[in-house]
């Protein structure tokens, strides 16, 4: 076990740094072409789009990769018991997308460019709520070969389709080439779709009785899934309020739109990303922990899932402190390297110190969904956005520009972190 743990965590990391490598050659094209403006368009959208992936995946892959890798029950079953819920769910997003674009766009988000960006997550969704599913089933089995070559052919494919798309909507307008930029992941969701078919076992045999959904299948899978997503979703709708309060309140109190959406667009476009590049380190520990954590879990070994667990941790320190060093030392180098610009070296400094907590609530949030106690994840999430939202409003009314959320960042990933570990720790008490 523990050598398997160590080999899926070192394809993981591979293919997570690979992935990471394409996503940010990816952004600096897409930044490049479209400009800070358009950029700061996309970031705008970008919240509006992670809130309705995360309602439609309903928290279904989490569920299905746990349930899996305890090994005691049909896979197949349990595979077809989940694919109903996702399409009936996808289903009311896309219709309550086509209805209310308009109200988002001109009414929440004040920006009447941002219209059809969020028509084509209509289109989007349903292609990576399948495409979720099935990287759950490799999950669950411990197989991370598929997911990592789905990932990286899924980045390619949007490359390609970014340096030939792109010149040709941005003369129609900064709007139409935000548009395409979403578009493109129908195309690349579902390359990724085909190659994970691609590795399913050839001698899978798929009958009537299998195809027939388990009402019992179903109660396990939404009883994980829906604190999950609830979690997500408290997230994602913290998320998605943020600019739009960022927008509101700062408009009220006497700033310009264009300076809202520039600033937002170093901090979301150019800042948090590069902040966040020791993430691919530790979604891959997470990812390959979840698994063991469940079947350890299962079988009642405490001292496996606790050995476990602090490994996550430290693994996920390891790199997250020497490059929170060099984030907090030459943050200008970093910012010109990648994205040719020094724009934003100061709340690149601020916030380094606070991705810390960043970098290990990503592999107790798994260990959490692994133990069985998503609803503890899903109340970290609530007082993580509570928070955020409540200082984003009072910080904003200060007249400190974007400094106001910066600040409430900061103090929503303490927040989280700390709850998940006391959590954490209970959980293994209680084993």
């Amino acid at each position: 076990m523990k050598e398997k743990f160590i080999k899926s965590t070192i394809i993981l990391l591979i293919g997570g740094f690979l992935t990471k490598f394409l996503g940010m050659i990816i952004k600096i094209i897409m930044s490049r072409l479209i400009g800070t403006e358009g950029l700061g368009l996309y970031m705008m959208i970008l919240p509006t789009f992670s809130l309705f992936i995360g309602i439609s995946q309903f928290g279904l892959p989490i569920a299905l990769s746990k349930l899996i890798a305890e090994d005691t029950k049909n896979n197949k079953k349990l595979f077809f018991s989940c694919l109903p819920i996702t399409i009936f769910v996808n289903i009311i997003l896309i219709v309550f997308i086509l209805l209310f674009a308009p109200i988002l766009s001109t009414k929440l988000l004040h920006n009447p460019d941002t219209y059809y960006g969020i028509l084509a997550i209509a289109l989007v969704i349903p292609f990576t709520s399948i495409s979720s599913i099935c990287r759950s089933y490799f999950f669950g089995k411990e197989k991370m070969f598929p997911h990592v070559i789905s990932n990286l052919v899924e980045d390619v494919v949007r490359l390609v389709l970014m340096l030939i798309g792109i010149p040709l909507f941005i003369d129609k307008g900064i709007a139409y080439a935000v548009c395409f930029i979403i578009l493109s992941n129908v195309i690349s969701e579902l390359a990724s779709i085909l190659i994970l078919f691609f590795f399913l076992p050839k001698n899978v045999k798929i009958n009537k009785e299998d195809l027939r959904p388990s009402k019992k299948y179903i109660k396990e899978s939404l009883s994980i899934g829906i604190p999950n997503t609830t979690g997500r979703l408290i997230g994602s709708i913290g998320y998605f309020l943020e600019p739009i309060i960022l927008t509101s309140v700062l408009i009220m109190v006497g700033y310009k739109s264009s300076f809202i959406t520039t600033e937002y667009g170093i901090l979301s476009g150019y800042v948090m990303p590069l902040l966040l590049l020791p993430s691919f380190f530790t979604m891959a520990i997470s990812q390959a922990l979840l698994p063991v954590v469940s079947r350890e879990y299962a079988r009642k070994n405490k001292k496996s899932v606790a050995r476990k667990i602090k490994q996550a941790i430290l693994f996920s320190l390891f790199l997250g402190v020497p490059v929170t060093i060099l984030f907090v030392l030459f943050p200008e180098f970093f910012l010109k390297f990648i994205y040719h610009t020094t724009e934003g070296a100061t709340y690149m400094r601020v916030l380094a110190p606070i991705c810390l907590f960043q970098y290990i609530q990503s592999p107790l949030s798994s260990a959490l969904d692994a133990m069985g106690k998503s609803k503890d994840a899903m109340v970290a999430s609530t007082l993580g956005m509570i928070t955020r939202t409540v200082l984003l409003f009072l910080l904003s009314m200060l007249k400190i520009g974007i400094w106001g959320l910066i600040f409430a960042i900061g103090v929503n990933v303490v927040v989280v972190t700390l709850h998940n570990t006391k959590k954490v720790r209970s959980a293994l008490t209680q084993f």
